[in-house]
């Protein structure tokens, strides 16, 4: 048995965590960095008459892929090409090659963490929130619109005010840079000024006065939860989004138990998207409530397991090499 890891080669020190947990079941490791694909990675699939033969060239070894058993599949980046390559040559070879990688992940009879196509649906928004409110979640008020005078009327309609975020993008380029977009509270002069608006849609959510923002990472039938408290993202830059001060506060989370209720909601919520991997972000008001925000089907876990000590590193590679520890089994065809 092996397993092959879909990465790049800048993916942070957990992956490195995991494979080390994995090879100490005495189980090896081949490691698809997409980035190094193809200046230096080779990869061949040959159709015979006695089927598919898969093999991965990599630092000058070969590895057969007829015995992967499981597919982890964490990150793509475009393929590192030549500067002097023609520009329109570029965009095709870097879609072919996204394109086999692809295939690949797709066509080995072997387990993966998760299906691509999964992933992909698993990451829309407005499906995950009608979703977590079929397994009883409790969901925010929240509107997407590119209607100013919607957004007026949603925002009128929430007493603690509203927020709006971005439905999928989290940074832009502009100015020579990556500029990231946080969430962030409407005042009035905002709502006033929304004509832009019907050129981009965004996201419009009533505001919640949280004590705690929960990390809830689902791995398996397993839930690891972190919290970071209300007053620890006191500084007006943070009030809304932690993640403006997201290196500051990074040592601030700690672990959290989670009421079981929540968790299997959790877990209900995965299992209906056919993931075993699923990153929740959740806050708690003072009631005790938890609102569900968003499940992101391959979000970032490294920084969770350093700050609170969590073991989702383990966690995962038991998901991949035992499957008895995998909540959602796939049938391939």
């Amino acid at each position: 048995m092996s397993v092959l890891i879909i990465t790049h080669s800048a993916d942070h020190g957990g992956v490195d965590d995991v494979i080390g947990h994995i090879e100490a079941r005495g189980v090896d490791v081949v490691r698809l960095d997409t980035d190094r694909f193809p200046t230096e990675i080779g990869l061949a699939v040959e159709e015979t008459a006695h089927g598919q033969v898969m093999s991965l060239t990599a630092d000058g070894c070969r590895h057969a892929l007829a015995d992967v058993e499981a597919v982890w599949y964490r990150r793509m980046r475009p393929a590192k090409l030549p500067d002097d390559m023609p520009a329109d040559f570029r965009g095709v070879a870097a879609g072919e090659s996204r394109a086999v990688i692809l295939g690949l992940l797709n066509s080995l009879p072997a387990f993966r963490l998760d299906p691509w196509d999964r992933i992909r649906h698993a990451d829309h928004k407005q499906r995950q929130k009608r979703l977590a409110r079929t397994v009883g979640l409790h969901v925010p008020p929240t509107l997407i619109t590119n209607d100013p005078d919607a957004a007026r009327a949603f925002a009128k309609a929430c007493p603690d005010g509203v927020i709006t975020k971005m439905m999928s993008a989290f940074s832009l380029e502009r100015d020579g840079g990556e500029q990231v977009v946080y969430t962030n509270a409407l005042t009035e002069a905002d709502l006033a000024a929304l004509d832009g608006l019907r050129l981009c849609p965004m996201v419009f959510q009533a505001r919640i006065e949280r004590v705690l923002e929960l990390r809830c990472t689902v791995v398996g039938h397993r839930v690891f939860c972190g919290a970071l408290s209300v007053a620890a993202t006191d500084a007006a830059e943070a009030a809304d989004d932690w993640r403006r001060q997201g290196a500051a506060l990074a040592g601030q989370w700690v672990p959290h138990t989670l009421p079981e209720e929540i968790a299997d909601k959790l877990r209900a919520l995965a299992t209906l998207q056919g993931l075993n991997y699923g990153a929740a972000d959740l806050l708690v008001d003072a009631h005790g409530t938890h609102h569900f925000l968003e499940m992101n089907p391959a979000g970032e876990w490294g920084w969770m397991e350093k700050a609170c000590g969590l073991p989702i590193a383990a966690a995962l590679a038991e998901v991949l090499v035992e499957p008895g520890a995998r909540r959602v089994t796939e049938w391939i065809p």
